[in-house]
């Protein structure tokens, strides 16, 4: 059976299941008469479903510093533990859940994607109950979380979909910042939510998420769409994969998303450890400035180059980290606060300006027609590799905090290796991608 719905030219259909048929975005009637606004409901209800993916993902990041408080023994490293598996788990979902976006169609997937939020937040609900649960346990239940993670990979591939490429950048730029925001949603709102009764009911930091999952599921199946012509080719990610480029710029990723998602995991615990006066809920502000400033990135390296960006975001996150570590020798809070402001303000913009890069530096020295369009699909297994690599450093940093405590009493050795970290990043997007002698001379990337 054949619905057309109202306004639909005879060559785009939508069959049962919500199928879309002859669906191309570069065909300007189309786009012009129905397409647009097809892509744009697809857009809002993905941006929903990734920003409670990210919610759940991060949701441990903020449990873990009151379950002491709910009667768990836990110590500094099985509390950084919490915070880093889910990070870990994510991280290595998001290629997978990329390739199920053509194999399941883009509106099935965010069907199934939404409902598996169900299992980390029911889980939740069980385990925070049990105090006497066992830390393996606890920490199995942490690592469903990391599906959360996965909803970004499968949202990006399915909005890249809908939008043509002169729109495609700034669609994938608010899925991403919108999906972002997930992240600081969740860190204002768990700690109000917990507290609105007397004492601490950490089983409604899950509760509070399923009938937005599941809302999240029904809105999916009702309004959103499957493109049938969608086609990711796993050869791309074979072809990405042998580019040294492709692992470049994921070690700069790591920098950049990966200090975003790993501090976000970490801050709340860091504020608990260093300032136990100050209310968890201000650590929201981290993630959020870093979300909101992530577009700004991408719009700062269309106008400057993305790898200039780039290295202005290293220096920024290392000042950000070098006044963090003075703040904590001082006992400063506002310092110390405002500095992490900083240093996520600055992972935001470096998220969206190595975004820019990736298509400028596989785009450069193209030939003809079909070479331009084999770079372009060695990018977008690029854009797939460097994003769940990326995520890594979610893990990274909460352990590097956990291995620095444990080995020093503080958190100050884990900073500076990351300052030097930083360094190292930004020396080699200079080397690489800036430098007139390299092989890029004179081309912006």
């Amino acid at each position: 059976m054949v619905l057309t719905p109202p306004g639909t030219t005879p060559e785009l259909v939508r069959h049962r299941g919500r199928w879309l048929h002859g669906w191309n975005p570069e065909a300007t009637d189309q786009w012009q008469t129905v397409g647009r606004a097809v892509a744009r409901r697809n857009l809002v209800l993905s941006i929903f479903a990734e920003f409670l993916g990210f919610a759940v993902w991060a949701l441990w990041s903020i449990v873990v510093p009151q379950l002491p408080a709910a009667g768990f023994a836990l110590t500094a490293d099985q509390m950084f533990w919490l915070i880093a598996v889910p990070s870990l788990v994510g991280a290595t979902l998001r290629i997978p859940y990329t390739f199920a976006v053509p194999v399941f169609g883009g509106r099935n997937w965010t069907v199934v994607s939404a409902l598996l939020l169900l299992v980390p937040t029911g889980a939740l609900v069980w385990a925070v109950q049990r105090p006497d649960l066992s830390f393996g346990v606890l920490l199995g239940v942490a690592a469903l979380a990391g599906v959360g993670g996965g909803n970004f990979a499968s949202s990006m591939a399915n909005i890249s979909f809908f939008y043509p490429e002169r729109e495609k950048g700034r669609a994938l730029g608010l899925n991403a910042a919108g999906g972002n925001i997930g992240t600081a949603a969740v860190q204002l709102a768990v700690p109000l939510v917990i507290v609105a009764a007397a004492g601490v009911q950490l089983e409604r930091a899950g509760l509070m998420f399923i009938p937005l999952a599941v809302l999240a599921a029904v809105l999916a199946w009702r309004l959103m769409d499957n493109v049938k012509d969608a086609a990711t080719d796993p050869r791309t990610y074979g072809s990405a994969a042998r580019q040294r480029h492709t692992w470049i710029i994921s070690f700069i990723y790591i920098g950049t998303f990966g200090s975003f998602i790993g501090f976000s995991g970490a801050f709340p615990t860091l504020l608990r450890n260093e300032f136990p006066t100050m209310t968890l809920s201000i650590a929201f502000l981290g993630a959020l400035v870093g979300s909101v400033a992530r577009p700004m990135g991408g719009i700062l390296a269309d106008r400057l180059g993305g790898a200039r960006v780039t290295i202005a975001a290293f220096a920024v996150m290392a000042a950000g980290t070098v006044c963090a570590i003075l703040a904590l020798r001082a006992g400063s809070f506002p310092l110390f606060f405002g500095s992490f402001l900083v240093l996520f303000l600055a992972t935001g913009a470096g998220n969206g300006s190595v975004y820019r890069m990736i298509p400028a530096v596989f785009r450069h020295g193209a030939g003809d027609a079909a070479d331009r369009a084999r770079r372009a699909k060695v990018a977008a297994g690029c854009l797939g590799i460097a994003g769940a690599v990326g995520a890594v450093g979610g893990f990274l940093i909460p352990r590097g905090f956990a291995v620095s405590t444990g080995a020093t009493g503080g958190i100050e050795a884990a900073l500076w290796v990351i300052v030097a970290l930083y360094g190292v990043m930004a020396a080699t997007t200079w080397a690489v991608y800036v430098r007139r002698s390299a092989a890029f001379g004179h081309a912006v990337i």
